[in-house]
């Protein structure tokens, strides 16, 4: 990672084949499928010189594939989904593998976890202790209480899709300020991931971009393009979300300290 060409780390995609059977609270069935063969070619035919799989909802706990390919490629890193009782064997054999954190995929969700409860405090201590992350997906009105105590038991947090900021006021509402309180914590983390689900134009996105960057700097913003794309709205392309994100931050300078830092983070 030395010199002027800095590769560019795609911090969210999802791996699965059809094979892989869906979680029983799967919110959509995929039409297709990425396998880490296929996302190899592709990062090497735009640009991309490492990717970090994100879990999937869709295949709830069920972390087989992610761990197969983050195990067999050097390029790539992964999260997972955890029952909190988790054992921490089984936790340290995934570092081994190549995994670097846990998701806490709460989107849709009826009724959040309580992360008060002795099993998650357990989980969140030996995330802690792995130097693992906490990757949060989740609506962004139910951002504060999640960050409060996720910041208070001391895990490292990175939070999914922009932080969900509201389609009118952005970062205006207490979600918003929640997230933006957290950046300035030095703990936390957000990725310019999944604009393309919001419904908003490209100034608007680049203007959340800004925002964020301005509250947290250029070393805790992360860039990722939600491959394949699943439940998308209108076609995107892999072209797409790699050209997207110099719009999003268009200082190269910016981009390139965004770059190094995903490095560090996943890789380092």
């Amino acid at each position: 990672m030395t010199g002027d060409r800095v590769p560019l780390v795609d911090t969210h995609v999802h791996l699965f084949t059809r094979a892989l059977p869906l979680a029983a609270r799967a919110w959509t069935r995929p039409e297709g499928e990425l396998t880490a063969e296929t996302f190899l070619s592709m990062m090497d035919e735009h640009g991309v010189g490492y990717g970090v799989v994100s879990a999937m909802s869709l295949l709830g706990d069920l972390n087989d594939y992610t761990i197969d390919a983050v195990r067999a490629h050097g390029r790539l890193r992964g999260t997972v989904i955890v029952d909190p009782a988790t054992d921490r064997y089984v936790l340290e054999r995934m570092k081994a593998d190549g995994v670097v954190g846990v998701r806490f995929q709460w989107r849709r969700l009826a009724d959040l976890p309580d992360l008060t409860d002795p099993a998650y405090r357990r989980l969140l201590f030996r995330v802690a202790d792995l130097d693992w992350h906490v990757e949060v997906n989740i609506e962004g009105e139910r951002l504060p209480p999640v960050l409060d105590r996720l910041t208070a038991s001391g895990v490292k947090v990175v939070v999914d899709h922009f932080g969900d900021p509201d389609r009118e006021s952005g970062y205006a509402g207490p979600g918003g300020a929640a997230l933006l309180r957290a950046l300035g914590t030095g703990r936390v983390w957000v990725k310019l991931s999944a604009g393309y689900r919001f419904g908003v134009g490209p100034d608007t996105l680049a203007g959340h971009a800004a925002t964020l960057i301005e509250a947290a700097g250029p070393e805790h913003v992360f860039w990722g393009s939600d491959a394949p794309f699943v439940g998308a709205r209108r076609q995107v392309t892999y072209r797409d979300a790699v050209n997207s994100f110099a719009h999003l931050v268009p200082d190269a300078g910016q981009r390139r300290r965004i770059s190094l830092a995903a490095h560090a983070f996943y890789f380092g």
